[in-house]
């Protein structure tokens, strides 16, 4: 009894494992080519509404760049100690030292 029972163990112990490497793991995924997937943008940053008194914080402004105020038509030199910089479509009016907003100018870079 024990003759026969021990060879056929072994023998399912080396058959078993190689059915589960042979097997091909292609056909458990679905075509690729029927899934369309859509991509999705995702922004860290959203739309800002800038006020006078508030402290401006460059990782919170869309578009954030320095402005010559030259390039513009309506804006003045920044008083000593201030800056211009753009924050979406506004324009704003920010200290140099202390962040805190000066003016805000809605509408200026389209």
């Amino acid at each position: 009894m024990k003759k026969t029972i021990i060879p056929a163990i072994a023998a399912l112990a080396l058959i078993v494992p190689g059915t589960v490497q042979a097997r091909d793991y292609r056909h458990d995924r679905p075509d690729r080519r029927t899934h369309v997937t859509k991509v999705v943008k995702v922004h860290k940053t959203t739309k800002r509404k800038w006020q006078r008194g508030q402290r401006f914080d460059r990782r919170y402004a869309t578009n954030y760049r320095q402005v010559d105020y030259r390039q513009y038509r309506g804006l003045r030199a920044p008083p000593r100690g201030y800056q211009y910089v753009q924050s979406g479509n506004d324009v704003l009016l920010v200290a140099i030292a202390s962040g805190v907003i000066g003016a805000v100018i809605g509408g200026l870079v389209n």
